[in-house]
């Protein structure tokens, strides 16, 4: 039997805030890594952790992409 537990949470304004960019980043970054191992797989490539985090890295290192720091 497995048990689970709920909390509801009450975030101010700020919080708020930075709950919808921090999961904003997420979003990006998971459509990012699923485009990129769906065109691998067409292509006959095998796209493992270590090219989706490598990538993740040098999105980090672009300007345009600062807001994943």
């Amino acid at each position: 039997m497995q048990k689970g537990i709920k909390f509801r949470i009450y975030p101010n304004r700020e919080q708020k805030n930075f709950i919808h960019q921090t999961l904003g980043c997420c979003r990006f970054i998971y459509n990012r890594g699923l485009a990129m191992r769906k065109e691998g797989y067409e292509n006959g490539e095998k796209i493992g952790y270590s090219q989706t985090s490598a990538m993740l890295t040098e999105l980090k290192k672009r300007e345009e992409f600062a807001f994943l720091k």
